[in-house]
């Protein structure tokens, strides 16, 4: 994206180190010293880029219920029998994995809760496109939840997407309420424009 490569190279070097390897080396979540799928099932595998300010993906998990009882039981066999292919796993909770690359499949976007690709944003929301992966996704939500359970949790989800939109045009219309009244600072001329629109102020 154009705001990512004009911005300093120390910025981008830490998001290059994932988005160039993701999905052409193996080596991203197996591991190039040691590949065996029961290392790559460890949820661990995915923090290594999962994790950080940009997307907390890895501690929203760490500390949900999920995470705390992968975490209290991780070691033990006969609730994580890692050596199981994942289509054969039977474990007391999910692991990233689990869920993610559900059955043993390698395209993890195929369900992913990126809320641009569940079709979650105000300006798709309900549309036709969208309803097959969400039907997917609360599929997988369906191996040990009931489906009134995960529909109810897209929902807030949505409504969760919907507040937090609002909340950030607000935030918007007051940094520009201030411009315009002379009492906000103007952007560094040396910072360069990013994706949310910062270059409204400089």
């Amino acid at each position: 994206c154009a705001w990512s490569i004009e911005r300093p190279p120390g910025d981008t070097a830490g998001c290059t180190f994932c988005h160039t390897s993701s999905e052409e080396r193996c080596s991203t979540c197996h591991q190039r010293h040691q590949f065996d799928p029961a290392v790559a099932g460890h949820s661990e595998q995915c923090k290594a880029c999962h994790w950080g300010k940009d997307h907390r993906d890895w501690e929203a998990y760490d500390i949900s219920i999920h995470g705390v009882v992968y975490q209290v039981n991780k070691w033990n066999p006969q609730e994580f029998d890692f050596s199981k292919k994942l289509a054969d796993a039977d474990y007391v909770e999910p692991t990233c994995q689990y869920c993610h690359l559900r059955g043993g499949h390698h395209n993890v976007q195929r369900l992913s809760t990126v809320y641009t690709s569940m079709g979650m944003s105000n300006a798709d929301r309900g549309a036709p496109l969208w309803k097959e992966k969400r039907e997917t996704w609360v599929s997988v939500c369906d191996d040990c939840h009931s489906p009134r359970f995960a529909r109810e949790n897209l929902q807030a989800m949505d409504e969760a997407c919907k507040d937090a939109g609002l909340k950030y045009t607000e935030t918007f219309k007051v940094a520009e309420n201030l411009m315009l009244d002379g009492m906000g600072e103007p952007m560094p001329k040396d910072l360069a424009p990013d994706w949310s629109g910062q270059h409204i102020w400089s």
